[in-house]
């Protein structure tokens, strides 16, 4: 039936869960290479971080320290990261946590992945991206406030 699913309880179940995650976010035909290419990934060096990221989230074990959204821009500042990736990304990462666990730290951790989501891209829309031109020095004055003549 697939109720025999566990939740989510030790560190162990979180890398495995950020491993079969990233098994299929690196080989998806449209976020695939935003890790490949682009991040040019280094799973080894990364799965430990993401790892503690999502103990510190659903276990509540702080190992995870920094901020997760600098170099997310800084991605961003490469290849711009639209609507369309979060979407995937997030249809991913809960079709991962469903297929593997289930329970309150299974649904806080796609609420959680929804919230990051969310707040990460109002951030990113606020960056400049490879495709925006440079502002014109000036152009930011145009607007006239009172009465128009």
């Amino acid at each position: 039936m697939g109720m025999d699913r566990p939740d989510i309880e030790t560190r162990a179940d979180c890398e495995r869960l950020v491993r079969a995650f990233y098994g299929q976010a690196l080989e998806d035909p449209l976020i695939g290479f935003i890790f490949t290419d682009v991040a040019k990934l280094d799973l080894e060096h990364h799965v430990p971080k993401i790892t503690s990221f999502w103990e510190t989230i659903l276990l509540g074990n702080r190992t995870y320290t920094g901020g997760a959204f600098a170099p997310h821009a800084a991605l961003h500042a490469r290849v711009e990261l639209r609507p369309g990736h979060f979407e995937r990304w997030l249809q991913l990462w809960f079709g991962t946590v469903d297929s593997m666990f289930a329970g309150d730290r299974a649904n806080l951790a796609k609420v959680h992945a929804l919230r990051v989501g969310r707040a990460f891209l109002d951030r990113l829309q606020g960056l400049p991206t490879p495709g925006d031109p440079a502002p014109a020095p000036g152009t930011l004055a145009i607007s006239r406030h009172g009465p128009r003549g």
